[in-house]
């Protein structure tokens, strides 16, 4: 499931050209699209991620709420129902610019244009038990994301929706593995983005 770092280390080998309609406009760096079911540490590692690395972290259901990308409520699962429509509008502009790290939970509705890299996190299922219940999901949203997770549902979306070249399954249990998988990809980073080697350079 999890490859080594030369698996890791693959994309655009110098080339912006990524899956899509070949008239919209294509990023001019890349963006990273980090994923994964509730609790599997997605905005933690986007965090540290975008410390390290100098890429814009953009936490999705934050610019949701904020911004009222959404189409009201849904008491039941005490989230806001997203108007894609509304989010993609919103993100657009950003995403051509490149250097953007998006944390979501769900990955099937973005342009497939829009990413060079595909991060699926993983979390035991005693690991996300723990971090759902400190979040004091409610049983059926708690019990709805662990199943979510044990029958692999995120991952399934990815591979269905972005070339299998691009997605990257990584163990994110515990701090020591956030910080390996901030490194992993900061390679990738430096390997794929020569405006991010560019920058280095000029500190």
């Amino acid at each position: 499931q999890i490859g080594p770092l030369s698996i890791l280390i693959l994309g655009l080998n110098g080339s912006m050209e990524v899956e899509g309609e070949g008239k919209l406009p294509q990023p001019k760096r890349p963006n990273i699209l980090m994923t994964g079911t509730p609790g599997t540490g997605k905005t933690s590692t986007s965090e540290m991620l975008a410390e390290a690395c100098g890429y814009t972290h953009i936490n999705v259901s934050e610019l949701v709420k904020n911004k009222s990308l959404h189409k009201g409520k849904d008491e039941e699962w005490d989230s806001y129902t997203l108007d894609e429509d509304k989010l993609v509008d919103e993100l657009e502009e950003r995403m051509v610019a490149g250097a953007n790290i998006v944390d979501f939970h769900s990955c099937a509705f973005f342009p497939e244009r829009w990413f060079h890299l595909v991060i699926v996190l993983r979390a035991t299922t005693d690991k996300l038990f723990d971090r759902l219940k400190a979040r004091q999901y409610k049983k059926k949203k708690l019990d709805e994301n662990m199943e979510a997770e044990i029958m692999q549902v995120v991952l399934d979306e990815a591979k269905e929706s972005y070339k299998k070249g691009i997605i990257v399954e990584l163990k994110s249990n515990s701090v020591e593995d956030m910080e390996g998988n901030v490194q992993r990809i900061c390679e990738w980073i430096k390997k794929n983005d020569p405006k991010n080697g560019e920058e280095d350079s000029k500190e």
